[in-house]
């Protein structure tokens, strides 16, 4: 292996070393370029073999509604604009703490005296029998998307396990295509985490509108097949034809990397306010940090985190105090909304609007005379006023009507 070299101007600044080309780490760049523009020698390494993408338009990507053109964020004129050293398809494999070194791909040691981790997490696969046949495909990356599509020639029966948001966008993408889709959820409602009984039905109602088959409560229990995937068993015996299974049923942070340079991890890489792990030289952010004992697998508190160490690097004081979780998404088209608590807890009240003929359902939380959750779906107009009253405690009182209708446009007196 060879150290990977830097001129002399480069090597007065500080090395600072990016492990990891997705979402949060292109924030941070963005953010970091624009705070504190040539304080460091910055090198970005990604695992991929593309600079960072959109990897929200995965499902479009899958159905056909976009290219892979329309995924990326920045060309790599961008990276070169900002000196920023971009090295793709090369994944890091050992960190060196005592030689501040990191080792990329088979050809790059790369020297650091600032390490960020944004490495993101990896697909879960249920530890079922049949589960590395050919065929069975995790929906996570490019590469998934690619896999997917070749796989799903014409008159092919496709199975989706995993009644998530990254699952309802792969049986969308599917369907899209053409493709015979069932999905499959082990719990009795879709995106349980954000949707209450109500929305998550109307949701359903969305999916088979689009011809996706959706069976709830349903446990797999094995994939079947010779040379490649046949079938797919569930639990109670029933078994449904496969030429195709993806798997959505969740993701891990990565820590692998970090445990084995000695760094403290949990479930994910433990950081503290200031996205700092046990070493101070090294630092983590997006799906592969844990941060006071919480792991997101979501954008905004990726964003969010990055915000906050851009201006830590730059030599500001910030600090990251956790993210109020919110969804805010478009599901086959229905836009849903959901914040804070999506369940009524006890001692709350519960105020609803629901007119499932229209695809409408409104529902807020109020508890002390505060807002605790909201849950939107069809009309997600004050999504962002109610995300502000959570977030800030403030009291509601003669705010609901607006909440649940829409603030009335202020008058104008005749002249």
């Amino acid at each position: 292996m060879a150290i990977t070299r830097t001129d002399p101007e480069s090597r007065a600044r500080e090395r600072l070393v990016v492990v990891g080309n997705g979402m949060a780490s292109l924030r941070f760049l963005e953010r970091l370029t624009e705070r504190a523009p040539g304080r460091y020698d910055v090198t970005v390494v990604g695992a991929e073999p593309v600079a960072a993408y959109n990897r929200v338009l995965l499902s479009s990507l899958l159905g056909g509604e976009v290219d892979e053109a329309a995924c990326a964020f920045r060309s790599l004129d961008w990276y070169a604009e900002h000196g920023i050293r971009l090295i793709t398809g090369a994944p890091v494999t050992a960190i060196d703490r005592e030689s501040a070194l990191a080792i990329a791909g088979e050809t790059h040691v790369l020297p650091f005296d600032k390490l960020i981790l944004a490495v993101g997490s990896a697909p879960i696969r249920l530890a079922r029998p049949g589960m590395d046949l050919p065929g069975v495909i995790t929906f996570r990356d490019l590469a998934d998307v690619a896999a997917i599509r070749k796989a799903a020639v014409r008159h092919a029966r496709a199975v989706v396990i995993g009644g998530g948001l990254l699952g309802l966008e792969a049986a969308v993408g599917l369907a899209r295509l053409g493709i015979d889709t069932t999905l499959l959820h082990v719990m009795d409602r879709l995106m349980e985490r954000q949707l209450d009984q109500a929305a998550a039905g109307l949701v359903k109602r969305a999916m088979e509108a689009r011809g996706v088959k959706v069976m709830l409560g349903a446990d797999t229990a094995a994939i079947e097949g010779g040379a490649r995937v046949e079938r797919l068993r569930l639990a109670d015996g029933t078994v449904l034809p496969a030429d195709l299974v993806v798997m959505s049923v969740g993701v891990r942070p990565s820590v692998a990397l970090a445990r084995g340079a000695g760094l403290a991890t949990g479930r994910g890489i433990t950081v503290d306010d200031r996205m700092t792990t046990s070493d101070p030289r090294i630092f983590a952010l997006g799906e592969c940090a844990e941060h006071r004992g919480q792991v997101y697998g979501l954008v905004e508190p990726a964003y969010e985190q990055a915000e906050t160490l851009s201006r830590h690097l730059a030599g500001d004081d910030a600090a990251y105090l956790g993210t109020a979780l919110s969804t805010s998404l478009k599901v086959s088209g229905l836009p849903v909304f959901s914040a804070g608590a999506v369940d009524t807890p006890e001692g709350a009240e519960a105020i609803v609007l629901s007119d499932p003929g229209a695809g409408l359902y409104r529902k807020l939380l109020v508890e002390g005379g505060r807002l605790i959750g909201a849950v939107f779906v069809g009309d997600i107009g004050e999504q962002g006023w109610c995300k502000a009253l959570i977030r800030s405690g403030e009291p509601v009182t003669g705010h609901l009507d607006d909440l649940m209708f829409g603030r009335t446009p202020p008058r104008t007196l005749a002249a």
